[in-house]
């Protein structure tokens, strides 16, 4: 069998890769045998698999793979989303060797897509932060400067595409997950609408409907017929987002239907120092949208910063601590501060001093964020802002081996931006325009609840006007 070297490799998307092989061009052996090679030499740099699923994806290959991408290599985040005899630690100590019985939906819908599960990509402790580093397997690297993060939580996923080891990975967004990698890693990516995609076996919501799932990209329409193939209810979901008007690919393949009302803000509601060179990408972003024709202003909605920040440290404590108790009981042992980081700890200890009023409290504050931004939005289609404060941080400032009150400040200085779409339930983007001193700078287009159509259509037509598709890290 010839074999498909690197950069021939490189050179197609995952819709690209699936033409090749339905043609006949190439075989699906042949395709995962380049994904693995490009792996097993790049990843001592970056550190961004976990478990290794060599032997079964070359079955899958050569048994042969159906769907609209078969045999197209592909990676599942090492985080709530289960693969049946796989082991799945979250990035956790404590669920070092937790290994699900089942698929869950999200991974049978990508198995029924043809996506071939080749390996799983590193997470921080249960997607706690915005960096992809823990005790359990070490600190993963952003491709473009391995001195940087390449974001969290879905950094595993982000540092894999970038490298070249796949056209695109499974993600999941809680609060920035998939927009904050794909903004570090130069890379496409949205978070869809609360309701769109599966969440995990027994769950039909993470995080109180924080959580969300997708992928991270190289190109808009990879992500379009990915949420194509991914989304859709499934059973016992106490919500469903809005249908969409088509399909998301063909949103992907054509220019907003008419102008498009854009809002720029360029300040962090909680009021954070934002860094020259985020700002300058945003207002670059705004000066391309004005010159494709669209009606650009500075403008933000109003909302309540200290009560959001409230809620989540509310949510996500008092979930993780949820998730150690549940585990504890499984093992029939009491977890202590080896099973989890130091600033894991303090959200355990956090969430089980919370009561039920202030997770009704939380809830509260989230509907009223979104009552404020749906408002807002009966003026802008749009809300375009950095997604992050600062450039890619250096590894270790926003990881969870500190104390909860010196990581808290670390993340709240560097992501103030991404967490309210999660909050409101609305689908946001990363799109990879600007880039300073060799690293990529990531803008959000927040759009309105269920509206994912309008992303692609506005990122198909800037990916014509400044396309991002060769730019690749110097690995």
């Amino acid at each position: 069998m010839a074999a498909m070297g690197f950069e021939e490799y490189v050179r197609y998307d995952a819709i690209g890769l699936a033409e090749l092989i339905r043609g006949g061009a190439v075989n699906a052996a042949e395709v995962a045998e380049a994904a693995i090679a490009r792996a097993e030499t790049v990843n001592p740099r970056i550190n961004a698999i976990v478990e290794r699923l060599y032997d079964t994806a070359r079955s899958a290959a050569t048994a042969g793979l159906s769907g609209p991408l078969a045999g197209v290599p592909w990676g599942v985040k090492d985080l709530g989303h289960e693969i049946g005899g796989v082991t799945i630690t979250s990035g956790s100590q404590g669920f070092r060797d937790y290994r699900p019985a089942e698929d869950s939906l999200s991974v049978k819908r990508m198995r029924k897509a043809g996506l071939n599960l080749i390996l799983t990509t590193t997470s921080p402790e249960f997607g706690l932060t915005v960096t992809t580093e823990s005790t359990l397997h070490g600190q993963t690297r952003n491709p473009w400067n391995l001195e940087r993060t390449s974001g969290g939580s879905s950094g595993g996923a982000s540092a894999v595409v970038a490298a070249g080891i796949m056209p695109a990975a499974h993600a999941t967004d809680g609060g920035g997950s998939i927009r904050v990698p794909a903004a570090c890693c130069g890379l496409f990516g949205v978070k869809p609408s609360r309701g769109r995609t599966p969440v995990a076996v027994g769950r039909t919501e993470g995080w109180n409907g924080l959580g969300v799932s997708h992928a991270v990209t190289r190109t808009v329409r990879d992500s379009a017929l990915l949420l194509d193939l991914m989304q859709g209810p499934e059973p016992g979901s106490r919500y469903v987002a809005p249908p969409p008007k088509g399909s998301f690919l063909e949103a992907a393949g054509r220019a907003p239907s008419k102008r498009l009302r854009i809002a720029l803000q360029l300040s962090a509601a909680s009021g954070v120092a934002v860094d020259p060179i985020c700002v300058d990408a945003a207002r670059d972003a705004a000066k391309l949208c004005e010159a494709l024709g669209h009606w650009v202003e500075e403008a933000a909605p109003t909302v309540d910063a200290e009560a959001l920040g409230t809620a989540m440290a509310v949510t996500t404590s008092s979930h993780t601590a949820a998730a150690f108790a549940a585990r504890a009981k499984a093992l029939g042992r009491l977890m202590t501060k080896d099973d989890m980081e130091e600033a894991t700890g303090g959200f355990v200890h956090l969430g089980e001093s919370y009561t039920a009023l202030d997770m009704v409290a939380a809830d509260q504050a989230f509907m009223t964020a979104a009552i404020a931004v749906a408002r807002f939005q009966e003026t802008y289609d749009l809300i375009l802002t950095p997604v992050l404060a600062k450039p890619p941080v250096k590894l270790g400032e926003v990881a969870l081996n500190q104390p909860l009150s010196h990581y808290g400040a670390n993340f709240s200085a560097f992501c103030p931006f991404t967490a309210l779409a999660n909050q409101t339930g609305q689908p946001a983007m990363s799109v990879p325009l600007f880039w300073s001193e060799g690293l990529p700078i990531g803008v959000q287009f927040a759009a309105r609840l269920g509206e994912e159509e309008t992303l692609f259509s506005l990122a198909y037509e800037l990916e014509q006007a400044r396309p991002w598709f060769d730019r690749r890290p110097p690995l």
